[in-house]
């Protein structure tokens, strides 16, 4: 059995400068480690981080953009329906305007030249003996064209015999006259009371508003190009 040998106080201090040493180095490496391990995680955290803040970013401008664009759409809509507004109602004013001096013309009918007026009741009466057909038919009339009427029954009856080839009686219904202000023309009423045919100024006039503003508006401002559907 050998005896060891004890260590000297050099031996001793070498040794411990090598553990220290090694203690040192494997201290140093791990530290290293784990700064790169430290730096990698920052580096991949941060990416992360970026990619995160600019997706973030990106939507939110996004929205913002949607925004000012649906914004700038609404815009431009209420000011295209603005202006749209503003041409149909210019549109409108200059028809009433135009039917209105229509309106005031037709009035001035039967007050111009009586023999060109009479002529007009004779064509009114007789269309509405065409349009009845009946052996008896009654006219109402404003009252101060009562004299003008009772020659254009007479024309009228006469007309119509010759070209339906049977009499038609029409009467004069000077219990029930039209109201003084009306522009002209007549009501003739047929079917036993029953139906009532109006040939007045403002009914015909009325009625060419309704079946010539189509006509009308694409003389006065072309054709609609928006239009899908006709009559």
């Amino acid at each position: 059995m050998s005896q060891g040998h004890a260590l000297s106080d050099d031996q001793v201090a070498g040794e411990l400068r090598k553990m220290t040493a090694f203690i040192r180095q494997e201290a140093l490496e791990k530290a290293r480690e784990i700064q790169l391990k430290a730096d990698e995680e920052f580096a991949i955290e941060k990416s992360k981080l970026v990619r995160q803040e600019t997706a973030a970013i990106d939507s939110l401008y996004e929205k913002k953009f949607k925004q000012a664009a649906m914004s700038q759409q609404i815009t431009r809509s209420t000011l295209a329906n603005r202006t749209r507004i503003r041409v149909l109602s210019a549109r409108q004013e200059l028809l009433n305007d135009l039917f209105e001096r229509a309106r005031a013309k037709v009035s001035q009918v039967a007050s111009g030249d009586k023999s060109k007026y009479q002529d007009v009741l004779r064509g009114l009466i007789l269309e509405g003996s065409y349009a009845l057909n009946e052996e008896k038919i009654s006219v109402r009339a404003r009252e101060k064209d009562y004299d003008l009427v009772k020659k254009a029954i007479e024309d009228a009856a006469k007309e119509f015999k010759e070209k339906i080839g049977k009499e038609v009686t029409v009467d004069l219904d000077e219990s029930n006259p039209l109201p003084a202000e009306s522009a002209g023309g007549v009501v003739i009423i047929g079917g036993r009371g029953k139906i009532e045919i109006a040939d007045t100024f403002e009914e015909r006039l009325r009625l060419l508003e309704i079946d010539a503003l189509p006509a009308v508006r694409e003389t006065l401002f072309g054709k609609n190009l928006n239009r899908k559907f006709y009559d």
